[in-house]
């Protein structure tokens, strides 16, 4: 798995994920109910357009990713577009010092960014006066979109890059050596 170039299509395909990803946090309770916490895929997403898109493409996922998660919760408009974009963008600005195609790096990498979102959330709202809803039930919600961020990084690189193995020209390297040509050896 190479570093994926962000061409339109993967884009846009980068974009209608953040959508769904969203649509799913919003209306598919099973997860909430079994675990007792949503898990949060848009750090995920931010982390894979961090380090394999352009910053364009990562701010358009960060702050459309984070109004429209604004729109479906409680928080007031705009507030998580900041900490994902701060995710994003640390790790767009070092993304030639990290293994972005190892397994165990994209999944710290998942869990670092959905540990900070949720916590750089949560100190925006209470710098700016608004009381949210904390107890011991948030320590538990916090630790499991961690670890559910940490899982679905991994399999946001996968995805996409299955995405972009199936959907976008890939070049043959030609070389001039021929595998049906006869090599002949000794004297003539």
């Amino acid at each position: 798995m190479g570093p994926v170039s962000m061409n339109p299509l993967n884009s846009i395909l980068l974009l209608l994920a953040t959508f769904l990803a969203v649509f799913w946090e919003g209306a598919f309770n099973g997860i909430r109910h079994l675990f007792g916490a949503q898990i949060d895929l848009l750090p995920a997403l931010v982390v894979y357009a961090g380090l394999c898109g352009g910053l364009t493409t990562m701010t358009l996922v960060a702050v459309m990713g984070g109004l429209l998660f604004d729109t479906l919760s409680a928080n007031p408009p705009g507030v998580t577009v900041l900490p994902l974009f701060v995710s994003g963008f640390v790790l767009h600005s070092q993304r030639e010092l990290v293994l972005r195609d190892q397994l165990f790096a994209q999944f710290v990498l998942g869990l670092a960014a959905s540990a900070a979102v949720p916590v750089l959330t949560l100190l925006l709202l209470l710098t700016s006066g608004h009381t949210p809803m904390l107890g011991w039930g948030s320590l538990w919600q916090w630790i499991v979109m961690t670890l559910g961020g940490g899982v679905a990084t991994p399999v946001v690189f996968q995805l996409f890059d299955l995405f972009d193995r199936a959907l976008n020209y890939r070049r043959t390297t030609e070389t001039s050596f021929r595998l049906d040509r006869q090599i002949r050896r000794g004297r003539n």
